[in-house]
């Protein structure tokens, strides 16, 4: 014991100066704490409670004699005392236990200066009945069950211990009796001590005498006794640990008792008066019999250090509460003593530099982790300075979680220290709290050690879960940067990092054959992503390869059995070509073989419009370069469209001109290929084609391919694009030929193109008049223009002569001569009609009509009375005609019918739109107005409007 260091943990609360109130005029019996009180029984039977400073709180009287013994409960607020009343009825005892509630009082006395207030008493006992003999009460302890079921455990100096459970407020109690050791076997059989073990349903009573220890097992019916040892000790040298364990205090050392026994001991010297337990402390109050003075020690343990010693007057009791231990001397002065701070405590050992009692000693008391990584790292830097590194980097290790590493690392960054530094970085990783910088540096502490050995545990260390303790991708890069790529391509590989594992291949180690076996073994969708990523590299060294590659992740198992209904859905769940374009930026011949194998094997791609624009761009390109036209485009309107009647040919320049003969050979395959494409990807099933047709017009204009523009021109019934691509090339011969096959009506074709092909000659400004007679064939046969608009668009060439028309004109001439004489004997015809019919009318009207019918028109029988006679001198019986006698039967439908055409004439004048479209449509608009004219239909409208507009100005005079 001597060897135990002693150390000032604990402190005088009030500087020696603290006593027991003068309100406490009584001998101190026994003493409780709990419920921030302290309740002192004396022996004129009152007990007083104490507020924390030990200032007096209020009094009462439980007994009228002595308090022997009382406890505070701590889950109710009762306090439970066993005291000495009067003796009123002779051979009965005078000791009784009571029960008071302290959360209830009432106010004693007859007046208000002596009034106080009492504690509602809720129970009261006889200890001592017929059945359980009087004996003296050496030790008392109250255990709290449920509520409100209480446990009291009476210990004799017979032996036997009196227990009672129940409610005692109802009266609702057993009592049993145990006994410790037989009568006849010791004469000292005095309890003087009890402590209640609870674990779990487990209920169990250590009781001590002087001579044995003994354990009942109250959970068994009887109570089953165990004796643990058989030496014992005196009343106040027990006490219970915070882990339910019993403690005895003998002269020679302390004990410790589990239920299966004796535990370990520890040898203090001298007789223990009192025995306590404190926050994992052990109390002793130790008697010097030579000087008669007492000495308190406080032992910690864990740590085999005396956390405070003291000397003091004789003890009589000793109790803690509000954080600090309390003791009473004889004379009633007090002791109070109050743990200090732990940064008080570790101060202290600082100073002296015992940092591994600091460090027992926060770990001891369950301190927070990082007041022992505190400790730890003040620890490491008291042996940095001492230049024990290996131990200092011992104690940094274990901060690992609370102090910064960079605190760590900034100290041991010197190159004699890497093997520490080193040491401390794995650990920093095996815990998983190692950041991106943390790999890098320890990756350079292995690199610059050059141990490969430790590089490879590292590389291929794993956490519980089979994933890396580093950052991986900063592996990569540290390794890769250190040229130690097979440990880069492990750590990619493993990590799942395949783009990091190509770069490595492609770029560091030119391992094209590698990296495409890499890809072909990666899931589709993997395998799609790098390809995207790193396809440029591959496309330039390993085309053929790479191209299969492409054709399996787009083409993946499209065989016969796919291709029917649900071959769409499932080609939209592939990778598209398209996606694939970027990687063949450097490389078009590869693309345009890419293409043609896709469209090759799949005919029904949901991207095919793209693909054959992609196609058609290549192969109408002048030099084969990569479709930029076409990327650029996807998805936007082109400004440029192609429209009826406007030709948006212009021809442009190519960049070079064609070197040699290989060059135009493979020039004029690609326009054929592209030609066939054309045709092949628009059947004439569908109305639109499969690919984006302004952008191939712009294609073949830019290109100058003039086959692709008329076989599109004419596929979109666009004939004056047809005729003006001839035109543009000059090509007169091919230019009629094309007229002849797409102006003639009959066909469906557009006889205006003759007009336009009259128009580009007229303008030509050289000799063309064989053409252009025989373009005046057509142009007379179908009767397409009049002869002064011919002459006049033919007057625009300064080359052509008059007889180049003469011919033309002179058959025009005499088929207008013809049409005027015609005209003029219908002239004269339509006068004579009219005369007849004006003379007719005045007639009816200025003189009178014989009828000489003498037969009925309907009936044909003999005409008699009563008859009706017509204007149009036709007769009927009039019961031929039944109602109708206002008009004729042969003359009405004729009549009828002129009246209809007089109202669908009138209707027509106000269909406007009637009206154009026929002089649109007609040949001749002309006659269509001159029609109109001879019907007396834009007469008569005119006259009407004419007539309205009169009559509004009418109305308006009148108005004034």
């Amino acid at each position: 014991m001597y060897q135990w260091r002693k150390f000032e943990f604990f402190e005088d609360k009030y500087g020696g100066k603290s006593a027991i109130p003068e309100e406490v005029t009584g001998k101190i019996e026994c003493c409780s704490s709990g419920r921030g009180k302290v309740a002192i029984g004396c022996d004129d039977g009152s007990v007083s409670f104490l507020d924390r400073g030990l200032k007096f709180n209020f009094s009462f009287q439980p007994h009228s004699s002595s308090v022997l013994f009382l406890q505070q409960l701590r889950q109710r607020n009762f306090l439970v005392t066993v005291g000495e009343e009067e003796q009123i009825i002779s051979q009965q005892s005078t000791l009784c236990l009571k029960v008071f509630d302290l959360n209830k009082t009432q106010p004693e006395g007859t007046s208000t200066s002596t009034s106080t207030t009492t504690p509602d008493c809720i129970g009261i006992l006889r200890i001592f009945t017929g059945q359980f003999p009087e004996a003296k009460i050496t030790s008392f302890l109250v255990l709290e069950e449920a509520p409100p079921i209480l446990l009291i455990a009476i210990g004799l100096n017979n032996g036997y211990i009196y227990c009672i459970k129940g409610d005692i407020a109802r009266e609702r109690i057993t009592r049993f009796k145990l006994q410790v050791e037989n009568v006849s076997e010791k004469s000292d059989l005095s309890i003087t001590g009890l402590g209640f073990r609870v674990e779990g349903q487990a209920l169990q009573l250590f009781a001590v005498t002087p001579n044995s220890v003994s354990l009942f097992s109250l959970q068994n019916q009887p109570p089953r006794r165990q004796t643990l040892d058989q030496i014992g000790c005196n009343v106040n040298s027990v006490a219970m640990s915070d882990r339910s364990e019993l403690i005895i205090g003998r002269p020679e050392a302390v004990y410790f008792y589990e239920v299966d026994g004796r535990g370990p001991c520890w040898a203090f010297e001298g007789e223990k008066k009192f025995l306590g337990w404190f926050r994992g402390y052990l109390l002793c109050v130790i008697s010097d019999q030579r000087s008669g003075k007492d000495t308190f020690n406080v032992y910690d343990l864990k740590n085999r250090l005396i956390a405070h010693s003291i000397g003091a007057k004789e003890v009589s009791h000793m109790l803690c509460e509000w954080g600090n231990i309390i003791l009473i001397m004889t004379d009633k002065s007090t002791l109070c003593i109050g743990e200090k701070d732990m940064e008080s405590k570790l101060d202290m050992l600082f100073k002296k530099n015992l940092y591994t009692v600091a460090i027992n000693l926060v770990q001891s008391q369950q301190a927070d982790a990082a007041a022992t990584a505190e400790v730890l790292r003040k620890y490491g830097d008291h042996l940095y300075s001492k230049q024990d590194y290996d131990e200092a980097m011992a104690q940094y290790i274990q901060t690992i979680g609370h102090l910064e590493p960079s605190y760590v690392i900034q100290k041991f960054l010197d190159a004699q220290r890497i093997y520490n530094l080193t040491n401390y970085l794995e650990k920093l990783h095996e815990k998983g709290l190692a950041s991106k910088d943390h790999t890098t540096l320890l990756l350079n502490c292995y690199t610059k050690l050059k141990d490969v050995e430790k590089l490879n545990v590292f590389i291929k260390s794993e956490d519980g879960a089979g994933e890396h303790k580093f950052d991986v991708e900063t592996a990569i890069r540290v390794c890769r940067a250190a040229n130690y790529h097979e440990h880069a391509m492990y750590v990619a590989k493993k990590a799942g990092r395949h783009e990091w594992y190509l770069k490595i291949l492609l770029e560091d180690l030119g391992r094209y054959d590698e990296a495409l076996q890499y890809i072909s073994s990666l899931e589709p969708s993997q395998a799609g992503v790098t390809v995207k990523e790193y396809g440029k590299i591959l496309i330039q060294h390993k085309p053929v390869e790479t191209i299969e590659i492409l054709m399996r992740l787009c083409t993946e198992d499209v065989g016969p059995s796919k291709r029917g209904s649900s071959s769409g859905a499932y080609l939209s769940m592939l990778p598209s070509p398209v996606d694939f374009l970027n990687i063949f930026i450097h490389c078009p011949q590869s693309l345009m073989d890419f293409l043609e194998k896709y469209t090759d094997k799949v005919k029904d791609s949901p991207a095919q419009v793209e693909i054959h624009n992609t196609l058609l761009e290549l192969y109408l390109s002048n030099d084969l370069n990569f479709p930029s036209i076409s990327q650029a485009s996807n998805g936007v309107d082109l400004s440029l469209k192609a429209k009826s009647g406007d030709s948006v040919i212009s021809k442009v320049e190519s960049n070079g001109k064609l070197k040699d003969t290989n060059d135009v050979k493979d020039r004029n395959d690609r326009c054929q290929k592209g030609l066939r494409l054309l045709k092949s990807a628009w059947p004439s099933d569908l109305e639109h084609p499969l690919y984006d047709v302004d952008l191939v017009i712009i294609l073949c204009e830019m290109n100058a391919f003039r086959e692709g523009l008329l076989y599109l021109y004419e596929k979109m019934k666009l004939y004056k694009g047809v005729i003006a691509c001839y035109m543009q090339a000059h090509d007169h011969e091919g230019l009629i030929a094309c007229c002849k096959r797409l102006g003639d009506s009959g066909t469906g074709g557009d006889p205006s193109l003759w007009a336009d092909v009259l128009k580009y000659f007229g303008e030509l400004g050289e000799d063309c008049s064989k053409e252009v007679k025989e373009v005046l064939t057509y142009v007379e046969r179908d009767d397409i223009l009049p002869p002064i608009i011919v002459l006049q668009t033919l007057s625009r060439n300064p080359c052509l002569t008059l007889s180049v028309v003469k011919d033309y004109i002179s058959r025009k001439l005499e088929q207008e001569s013809k049409l005027i004489e015609e005209d003029r004997r219908a002239i004269e015809k339509y006068q004579e009609n009219t005369s007849a019919m004006r003379k007719e009318i005045q007639d009816l009207r200025t003189n009178a009509r014989i009828f000489q019918l003498s037969k009925c028109t309907a009936c044909t029988f003999t005409l008699d009375l009563p008859a009706v006679h017509f204007m149009c001198m036709h007769s009927f019986h009039q019961r031929c005609l039944g109602d109708n006698e206002k008009e004729c039967p042969e003359c009405a439908p004729e009549y009828r019918s002129v009246l209809e055409m007089k109202r669908s004439l009138e209707h027509n004048t106000k269909d406007q739109d009637q009206f154009f479209q026929q002089v649109k449509s007609s040949k001749d608009g002309f006659s269509v107005i001159a029609k109109y004219f001879g019907k007396g239909i834009i007469s008569k409208t005119s006259n009407a409007s004419m007539d309205a507009h009169r009559s509004g100005n009418a109305s308006s005079s009148g108005g004034f």
